[in-house]
């Protein structure tokens, strides 16, 4: 494939998934990781670790029902009541030390946490999930959790959070989790909180 073309196909990829590593990206357009990365020299584009930062630096709705440092896995984009994402890189203290593969309750703690997150309330708490781990997740793999709030209208005291984690394009990971606020949810135009 000539140069230009694999470029444009290199800056394509990433703009559909900014959380593609090098090695995934030197497996889809098969070339060495070395010439991915003077392609993306040459394309002004950051290295992986690069591009997250600055997806965190951008805007986005502060946490408030936990401080960050309790939160497993970097938070990269939230709209509180609506949507989140977080990225979490499985290390050597994450896995079985046999097996390499990562233990499931990391998996499960970047998930609640994100639940957690993308509450909008100063306390919310997990009060149940339904769990499905779809395949196992190995050392130095990213996962890239994205939790959406499915509640209804009539939830007020409670939100319904699904989380998907994905490793590339992969689901590795899903979670339906009930979380409890800790004041009912006012809606739009309530001013009183007197019940009729």
């Amino acid at each position: 494939m000539p140069k230009r073309e694999r470029q444009q196909q290199l800056a394509k990829l990433i703009e559909d998934n900014p959380f593609m590593t090098d090695r995934e990206l030197n497996r889809r357009l098969k070339v060495s990781i070395q010439t991915i990365r003077l392609d993306r020299l040459e394309l002004g584009i950051p290295e992986l670790r690069e591009r997250l930062k600055l997806m965190a630096e951008r805007s986005y709705d502060p946490v408030r029902s936990l401080p960050l440092h309790e939160i497993i896995g970097d938070i990269i984009d939230l709209q509180l009541d609506k949507s989140g994402i977080s990225i979490f890189e499985i290390r050597e203290e994450h896995v079985f030390s046999r097996t390499g593969i990562a233990r499931g309750h990391h998996i499960f703690a970047q998930a609640n946490s994100l639940a957690v997150a993308v509450i909008d309330d100063e306390i919310a708490l997990t009060a149940s999930a339904d769990l499905r781990f779809v395949r196992p997740i190995r050392l130095h793999e990213k996962c890239i959790a994205k939790a959406y709030v499915r509640s209804g209208p009539g939830e007020r005291s409670k939100a319904k959070v699904e989380v998907i984690t994905y490793v590339g394009e992969e689901m590795v990971f899903q979670g339906h989790f009930v979380v409890f606020r800790s004041r009912e949810k006012q809606r739009e135009g309530d001013h009183h909180t007197d019940r009729d």
